[in-house]
Order: C-alpha cells, then structure tokens, then sequence
C-alpha cells in the first residue's frame, strides 16, 4: 500500500489534464489551500462523491493519565471531521457501486 503525497497528485493532474507540471502544482495548491481556509472559517468543505470535511466543537473534559491515574482537565478544542459519501464507502468496501445515490456526505 502506498501513500498519496502533494508530488504525485501533482503528477497525476499533469498527466491527466493536460496542464504544465508548474500550472499542475499551483492547481493543486490553490485546491488544498480553498479547503484549508473554509475549514479555518468553520465551513463545511462538500465534495460530490468523496464526502465532507467539517470543524466540529469539544467541550471541555475531564481525561486521566493513563500511566498515573491522576484527573487532568482537558480543554476546549476544535476536531476536524471527514464523512465519506456512500460512493466512496462503497469503492473503499469493493461493492457495488451501481445504484448508489450519493448524496454528498
């Protein structure tokens, strides 16, 4: 199993689109970078057949160390979350694809 990286993404689109590998790399950057900053604004980032990226709030907690035992207040915090779409799911689980509505997820 390999890893996707920011290069190969790059690559692809260059392969795929057409584009020069500079004008590759600056879409792909701008692309990411769109996403990033809805994120960072509290948006929710839909892709069509992929899923949805959202910020989602914590409230504080109270944890234990594991290794002491000793209570430790953990704080507010933002999380990022990622819900896949029903395509994708499916794609990831190898079954058929046929027949699902995505609906955006």
């Amino acid at each position: 199993m390999s890893t996707v990286t920011r290069a190969s993404l790059a690559e692809h689109i260059y392969s795929q689109v057409g584009l020069s590998r500079n004008e590759s790399a600056d879409l792909l950057e701008h692309v990411l970078e769109r996403v990033a900053k809805e994120l960072e604004s509290g948006n929710t980032v839909k892709i069509s057949g992929f899923g949805t990226f959202s910020v989602r709030q914590k409230g504080r907690r109270t944890g234990r160390n594991p290794k002491t035992g000793v209570e430790v207040p953990i704080l507010p915090r933002s999380v990022l979350v990622f819900r896949p779409s029903q395509l994708l799911r499916a794609r990831v689980n190898g079954g058929p694809v046929d027949g699902i509505e995505d609906d955006g997820e």
